[in-house]
């Protein structure tokens, strides 16, 4: 029984789905399935319920994947600390905009508690670069959110966040309880710097282009709107300054906030780090 192995069927438990499992592991279906019926002879039982509808673990599945999680786990513990004696134990990490999320604040505890030997430096980064260097090679991983040029990066959703206007507080439309973009036309938006990744702010935007001020920070977002009327989008869970309301956009699709990092990069203690990103944004 190898960890390969073992990662590969704690994949496949954790989506319940070969195919998803498979673009997880960035391998195609055939191997892993065999690398599955292969593990459940080492066992001489089933671990998988298969059927049309889908995949579900038998009782024995269930007791190896907390088992795997454990192995897999300890094996990922012991990697690091031979980082950390080889003198390899740092990471930079890029967090976008004002650094409030709460899932960041309660990663940062679980990390500095599993890993109390790995020197972590944040590197701040403002709305202009949605990947927070990972392009420039100025982070080692990003928490951050899309959408964004994804090309030579390995991108993990963490959690979706709906999305509202931003308005001024005295404007007729901040009285609504919902707003559709149709409504928003015509409207000045802020916009980024040119260069920006067109993904990013056309998501910002709306979904098509727009007109208006550029802005490089939330907080020039928020004065653009106070000062000149712009329309702007911000997440449902921030609460406006005074002098601004923010209402749900119902044709909008959330904010996905996600964890990035350089496809190929074969660090421990990234990939640590993922892991317990992974973990911690899930039991939020």
């Amino acid at each position: 029984m190898e960890l390969r192995t073992l990662r590969y069927f704690t994949a496949v438990a954790e989506e319940l789905h070969f195919g998803r499992a498979a673009a997880r592991l960035h391998m195609s279906q055939p191997p892993l399935s065999r690398a599955i019926k292969q593990l459940e002879a080492e066992f001489g039982t089933a671990l998988l319920d298969r059927s049309p509808s889908g995949v579900a673990l038998t009782a024995v599945g269930a007791v190896l994947l907390d088992e795997a999680r454990a192995l897999l786990d300890q094996a990922e513990r012991v990697r690091v600390r031979m980082a950390a004696a080889a003198g390899a134990a740092t990471l930079t990490v890029g967090i976008l905009g004002d650094g409030a999320d709460p899932g960041a604040n309660r990663l940062a505890g679980a990390y500095r508690r599993s890993h109390p030997s790995v020197e972590v430096a944040v590197r701040d980064t403002d709305l202009t670069d949605p990947t927070c260097g990972l392009h420039a090679g100025l982070v080692d991983v990003a928490l951050t959110r899309g959408p964004f040029d994804g090309t030579g990066l390995m991108v993990r959703e963490l959690r979706a966040d709906p999305v509202g206007a931003l308005l001024r507080a005295d404007d007729p439309l901040a009285r609504r309880d919902s707003l559709k973009l149709a409504e928003l036309a015509g409207r000045r938006w802020f916009l980024f710097p040119e260069g920006a990744d067109p993904d990013w702010q056309l998501y910002w935007n709306g979904g098509q282009p727009r007109e208006g001020p550029v802005v490089r920070t939330v907080q020039e977002c928020r004065q653009a709107v106070l000062w000149n009327g712009t329309v702007g989008m911000t997440l449902l869970g921030h609460e406006p300054p005074p002098g601004l309301a923010v209402v749900p956009l119902a044709d909008m699709p959330p904010s996905r906030v996600v964890v990035a990092w350089s496809e190929g990069d074969v660090n421990p203690v990234l990939h640590s780090f993922v892991q317990l990103t992974v973990a911690a944004y899930g039991g939020l």
